[in-house]
């Protein structure tokens, strides 16, 4: 009886589960970026051009625990899914919220009074039955909640979570890896890459599927080949002990009927010298088609040979489909910080559009062989500029000529994929692209594609670190911090910038136990360095507290030759605009049936030079699109905090909104009793240095 009894309730549960009416294409959004296909699309139109100027807010959520000035930011993508909203604040608690009216509903805290490090873009949300999952990264952490109480799931590793270290062929204690971006589930698989250091002793950023329930590791795809894997002669034989880097950071996209995972990879570490990794480098800065459920190689494709420039591909791949001389192709298209977006066939890999390798200059560094050529697409164009020489050094105030150029001063200028070196390269696009994590949005209706740029150039110098076993504690201090990349964020000279804290003067300020507590914990957006240990430890403190006391580093242990940064700067005026003439951030629609740009309009303004009689400039931007059915697009982004919808077709702006902070994110939309709505979150901080907030923000008609 009692068998029966059980069988009679599990046959109503798969009925239930089976007569679930299952939602028309394109109206919910319980995937990060939409869909699997990445497309940050939506059908519903309810919220159109004839009446986007009637939108109001809705509500306002405040997640209250920004950090002071600009330390902070929030970059989640909300997922709506069964009757919830799903987001992340900046400390990146985990709120469940009731969509229609921003009520919260539960939070998870991760390091439960601890200090929060790390960065989060979005969730995955599962359910299988009644057995419903909220899947999300904090620290070096990957946890499993449960979606309607946010309690943790206790058969997922350890007490509802696995260490995203292990795993990794290294001693996982050592390493620092998280996840910025959500994975991507594929029937009992959740598909995860990680987030890396990018110094010279990062871990390698393989790619690896766990099994959903239990957390287990189900398969592992090395992009740094192993002896014996396709791709490992494009190395030095050492380097799969050695290297790290090319990992999968900014998210990935699924074809879920082929069954096919599309991965975007970084640049090897470290990112702007190669000496040490001689060779093409496969795979970093690949577009890489995997097997979903075996891991194995369909196709790659590398998008940067060799990379010197922190090149990685920075956002999801999306799926297209596109319409050719009357012939449906599905396809693949990636952006990328250069301004190009590459499109290939789904299955075969064959570009839609021809590739052309284009010789590029060489290396001055010692022990640098530059690849000759980097891979150009014929269509569509670039939609940033790709050179940058005296006649566009910017000159929207009186000043800003003659400051630039004092700043310049002997520097190489040139074109993209010129290498860096030591008397100093202006890179254009610099690594803020081009396109960005926020990645494109794409409308299936028209095969139209839009992306946000920015065009925003770097000062990038270079310098020899010479090998040395006798030295002060605080001499030995330096190496480590140019080895670990900590110029890149805090400067050569630890002056900081607008963005990133100054570590000058650091010991009237900060005692050697709290530092030293950040260097192993991390902090903020500021990820922890657990390598950094013992006698390089003692050393890294010595210099950052400016000790001056003679004592000898103990160590009998050389560094190779390397080079590391002597100055990595966003190329600014004195009064903080970008050095080059504007545009200096686009929101672009390419029509992707024929390759071809549409419209390029700018995205962001200043109100002060807008006063003094300038058009718009633009602004640098982070976050993406997305598009509607409606005939919008929608994005903030921009430095001026404004939130704003584009007319889709002509790039027109039609309706904007003053955000309390900066909306780097993407936004999302959805609907609720037959309601359209569309969420951002305002947090400001981060990259562009505005303000810091802790807010989310509604919106729908009046």
């Amino acid at each position: 009886m009692k068998k029966k009894t059980v069988l009679v309730l599990l046959l109503s549960l798969l009925f239930l589960e089976a007569s679930r009416p299952v939602p028309p294409p394109h109206t919910t959004w319980a995937t990060y970026r939409a869909d699997a296909a990445s497309t940050a699309y939506s059908a519903l139109d309810q919220i159109n051009l004839g009446n986007v100027q009637n939108l109001e807010v809705a509500w306002t959520y405040r997640t209250g625990d920004a950090r002071e000035g600009n330390r902070s930011s929030i970059q989640c993508n909300p997922v709506i899914a069964d009757g919830r909203m799903y987001l992340s604040s900046p400390q990146l608690k985990l709120m469940a919220l009731e969509p229609e009216t921003g009520q919260e509903l539960w939070r998870f805290d991760p390091f439960a009074g601890q200090t929060a490090t790390g960065t989060n873009r979005g969730v995955v949300y599962w359910e299988s039955g009644t057995d419903k999952r909220i899947y999300y990264s904090a620290g070096p952490y990957l946890y499993a909640l449960n979606a309607a109480t946010g309690k943790r799931v206790g058969s997922f590793g350890k007490n509802g979570r696995i260490d995203l270290r292990e795993g990794l062929g290294r001693e996982a204690e050592k390493l620092t890896v998280w996840a910025s971006s959500p994975g991507i589930v594929f029937q009992d698989l959740l598909i995860q890459g990680t987030a890396l250091t990018e110094g010279y002793d990062a871990a390698p950023g393989f790619v690896r599927a766990y099994d959903l329930k239990t957390g287990k590791i189900a398969w592992t795809f090395h992009t740094i080949p192993q002896p014996g894997e396709f791709g490992y002669d494009t190395w030095p034989k050492e380097a799969h002990k050695e290297v790290g880097g090319a990992n999968s950071w900014a998210g990935l996209c699924l074809d879920e009927k082929r069954g096919i995972v599309f991965v975007p990879t970084g640049s090897a570490a470290f990112d702007f010298y190669g000496g040490n990794r001689a060779g093409e480098n496969l795979f970093a800065n690949c577009l890489l088609a995997l097997d979903a459920r075996s891991g194995k190689r369909n196709w790659h494709y590398q998008l940067v040979h060799h990379d010197l420039w922190d090149y990685d591909l920075p956002a999801p791949p999306t799926l297209v489909t596109l319409n050719q001389n009357g012939k449906t192709i599905d396809a693949v298209a990636q952006t990328t910080k250069m301004g190009m977006a590459f499109v290939f066939d789904r299955e075969t890999g064959k570009p839609i559009f021809p590739i052309e390798e284009r010789p590029v200059p060489t290396s001055a560094l010692l022990g640098e062989t530059t690849w000759p050529t980097q891979p150009f697409p014929t269509k569509p164009k670039p939609f940033v500029r790709h050179t940058f020489t005296r006649a566009d050094i910017s000159d929207v105030t009186p000043t800003s000529i003659e400051f630039l150029t004092n700043f310049i001063n002997g520097a190489t200028l040139g074109n993209i994929y010129t290498p860096p070196g030591i008397g100093g390269v202006v890179q254009f696009p610099g690594t803020r692209g081009g396109a960005e994590w926020g990645g494109p949005s794409f409308d299936p209706e028209t095969g139209i594609m839009y992306v946000n740029a920015n065009e925003v150039p770097l000062l990038v110098k270079m310098k020899k670190l010479e090998a040395t076993d006798d030295a002060t504690l605080a001499s030995r201090g330096s190496k480590v911090y140019a080895l670990n990349g900590c110029a890149t964020c805090h400067g050569s000279d630890r002056a900081g910038s607008k963005v990133y804290p100054s570590l000058l003067n650091l010991s009237a300020r900060r005692s050697e136990a709290k530092i030293s507590k950040i260097l192993a914990k991390g902090r903020g957006q500021m990820s922890a360095f657990p390598a950094i240990a013992g006698k390089d430890k003692e050393a890294l403190l010595a210099f950052l507290l400016d000790k001056k006391e003679k004592k000898t580093a103990t160590t009998t242990e050389t560094t190779p030759t390397r080079y590391v940064h002597n100055g990595w700067n966003i190329l600014q005026d004195k009064d903080g605009y970008p050095g080059v003439k504007p545009p200096w951030g686009t929101l672009n629609a390419i029509d992707l049936n024929k390759g071809e740009i549409l419209w390029q309009v700018p995205l962001g303004e200043y109100k002060e030079l807008l006063d003094k009689g300038l058009p718009p400039t633009g602004t640098q931007n982070l976050g993406g699109p997305v598009v509607t059915a409606g005939g919008l697009v929608f994005i903030g982004a921009t430095k001026d905090e404004k939130f704003r919808a584009f007319d889709k077709g002509t790039g027109k702006v039609v309706w904007e909104y003053q955000l309390p902070f900066g909306g780097y994110a993407t936004p999302s939309v959805y609907q609720v009793k037959g309601k359209q709505y569309i969420v951002i979150a305002a947090g400001g901080g981060g990259k562009v240095g505005s303000p810091s907030g802790d807010s989310y923000v509604a919106f729908r008609l009046k």
